[in-house]
């Protein structure tokens, strides 16, 4: 077995990368990796600059990493600025580092994906860190950051030396309700009785919702969708991450598994949502719209997605980053994990310590959410 760097998604063949990721989970499929790529969303020049590692047996792809060499820590969800900011006091250089992580995705799933059969995935992951921390050495790169990975990968890097950060996300899950009405009668009546009035209130305002599956989208909602998306950016003074090219890509190559909802009024889309399907989960990704309409953002951000969940007997909706007003809305708090390799040892163990502190934090917080959850007791 030896480990090959590639610094493009075009070097790797399609067919052979799917083979490993299969379709469960949609952010490590080929086609949407290289619609970052490609789409010039995710480059050298934005600061993202691949270097994915395969695992080759001659010529047969016996596993992979996604792996960029990161110039900066935006649009990662895990935060290391003051981790920057300290290396920088002593005049260090904490970047480039390398991250291993879906770009832009704070979504959890395999990082290392190994084949399924007659592979040691102990091995591999071993030899896919002696590869990094051999690269680190030549290049002068600080750090290696594993984000979002699954919990059994998390417990496996942990074994190999790894520090583990934890962090909380708020997910739903469907415990085989018949609708949405079923669902509701699980809620204390305060909360039943705010759901349904938020819902009522997006009818009253003349919204109504469209879902629309990927292959069906027509060029004209993807440019509505696009506009929207940028929106968001723009009123937080900042620029969007992905560009028209990336999404018109990943509707080509990847449409059965997209999910758009648009938010419309008098016949004009006025707000839209992208979410993606794999396996038993949706994952809502991006929104946006024009003008702020009473409870339109949980409508079609979240209420949307549960009816398609309980409609399509998906048993789970991961909603992305952060968002506390999720708890009363029946979405509940989950451990997510990051795995850190910090080479300069002075670092490593300082840092070691914060996480230590700020794992008993993170342990309360997520306690303290589960007790505002809206479910009858």
């Amino acid at each position: 077995m030896e480990v090959k760097q590639i610094h493009s998604m075009a070097q790797v063949d399609g067919g052979d990368w799917n083979r490993l990721a299969g379709d469960a989970y949609p952010f490590l499929r080929h086609e949407f990796l290289l619609a970052l790529e490609q789409s010039g969303s995710v480059c050298e020049q934005t600061g993202w600059l691949p270097a994915h590692l395969l695992v080759m047996d001659q010529d047969k792809l016996l596993a992979f990493m996604p792996l960029y060499l990161k110039q900066h820590s935006y649009g990662e969800y895990v935060f290391d600025h003051q981790w920057a900011q300290a290396y920088q006091q002593q005049g260090i250089d904490y970047y480039p580092k390398w991250l291993t992580a879906i770009p832009l995705t704070p979504c959890q799933g395999t990082r290392i994906v190994i084949q399924a059969e007659g592979i040691d995935q102990l091995a591999i992951t071993q030899l896919l860190l002696a590869f990094i921390k051999q690269r680190s050495e030549q290049l002068g790169i600080s750090s290696w950051h594993c984000l979002f990975p699954e919990l059994q990968q998390a417990e496996l890097l942990r074994s190999l030396g790894l520090s583990i950060r934890e962090g909380v996300q708020f997910h739903w899950f469907n415990q085989g309700y018949r609708d949405f009405n079923d669902f509701l009668h699980t809620l204390n009546a305060s909360k039943r009785k705010m759901l349904k009035r938020e819902r009522r209130r997006v009818s009253e305002q003349g919204v109504h919702l469209l879902r629309i599956a990927g292959p069906d989208v027509s060029e004209l909602q993807w440019q509505a969708f696009f506009q929207f998306y940028t929106m968001t950016y723009l009123k937080k003074g900042s620029q969007p991450y992905l560009n028209l090219a990336f999404f018109h890509q990943i509707a080509a190559t990847m449409g059965e598994q997209l999910l758009l909802v648009l938010a419309i009024k008098d016949d004009i889309a006025i707000a839209a949502a992208l979410s993606f399907v794999g396996g038993d989960t949706l994952y809502g990704r991006y929104w946006g719209c024009y003008e702020a309409y009473n409870s339109l953002h949980f409508e079609t951000c979240y209420y949307q997605g549960l009816d398609y969940c309980i409609e399509q007997d998906l048993k789970r909706f991961d909603s992305g980053a952060q968002g506390e007003h999720k708890i009363s809305r029946g979405f509940e708090p989950v451990t997510t994990y990051s795995a850190h390799w910090i080479n300069d040892a002075r670092f490593a163990k300082a840092i070691e310590h914060f996480l230590a502190r700020e794992q008993q934090a993170v342990q309360h917080y997520k306690q303290d959410a589960a007790t505002y959850l809206p479910f009858k007791q």
